[in-house]
C-alpha cells in the first residue's frame, strides 16, 4: 500500500475491529497485520508499538470531533458529539478502559469534552458576549460535567438506561448556559 493516510486507516480499522473483540492485551501486531493484510514491516513504518496505535487512532477521533461539530446549540449535542466514537465501538472502548493504556483514551476524551464545551459556549454567546474570564469559567464547568457525566457512564458499564439518564439531566439543565450569560451580565466580575 503505498498510500500512507489509507494504509493508517486501514490498521487504524482492524485495531478498533479486533478491539470490539479481545481486550487491548490480548492484541499482538501479527493480529493487526493479519486482519488487515498487512505486512509486519508495514505496520512498523507508520508505528513503533500498538500504544502508538492507540494513541494516534485517540487522537485522530478527537480531531474528527473538532472537525465535524464546529458549533453546538445545546449540551446534549455536546455530550452526543462527545460519545458517538464510544457508542458505536462500546465494546472497543471498554478494552480501553480496563486496559493499562486508558489514560490515552481519558487523555483524549478530555480534549473532546474541552472542544465540545468551547464550541457550544462559543454558539451560546454570539450575541450576547461576557467576560473574557466568564466565558473561561463556563466552559470549564460545560467540559467537566460532559466529561464527568460520560466518564461516569464508562465506568459502569456503558449502559443504556444511562444515556436516558443524560438526556433527562440535559433536559433538566436546559436554559443553565443562557442563566450563567445573563448572571453575567448582571454581574460583571470585576464587582465580585
Amino acid at each position: 500500500m503505498a498510500n500512507t493516510a489509507l494504509t493508517k486507516r486501514v490498521i487504524q480499522k482492524a485495531f478498533v475491529d479486533l478491539l470490539n473483540e479481545r481486550p487491548l492485551n490480548k492484541i499482538t501486531v501479527k493480529d493487526i497485520t493479519d486482519l488487515c493484510g498487512v505486512n509486519r514491516n508495514t505496520f512498523y513504518y507508520h508505528y513503533r508499538s500498538i500504544t502508538e496505535l492507540l494513541e494516534e487512532l485517540c487522537i485522530g477521533e478527537a480531531q474528527r470531533v473538532m472537525e465535524e461539530h464546529p458549533s453546538l446549540n445545546s449540551i446534549d449535542e455536546c455530550l452526543s458529539a462527545a460519545m458517538k466514537f464510544a457508542l458505536d465501538n462500546k465494546q472497543a472502548v471498554m478494552h480501553i478502559y480496563r486496559s493499562e493504556n486508558r489514560e490515552i483514551y481519558i487523555s483524549s476524551l478530555w480534549r473532546i469534552c474541552e472542544h465540545v464545551a468551547q464550541a457550544y459556549v462559543d454558539t451560546l454567546l454570539t450575541e450576547t458576549p461576557v467576560s473574557a474570564g466568564d466565558r473561561e469559567l463556563i466552559i470549564r464547568y460545560y467540559k467537566c460535567f460532559c466529561f464527568g457525566l460520560i466518564l461516569d457512564w464508562i465506568s459502569h458499564g456503558m449502559k443504556e438506561e444511562y444515556i436516558d439518564d443524560i438526556h433527562r439531566l440535559c433536559l433538566l439543565k436546559k436554559g443553565a448556559g443562557e442563566d450563567f450569560v445573563r448572571r453575567s451580565r448582571e454581574n460583571p466580575a470585576e464587582k465580585i
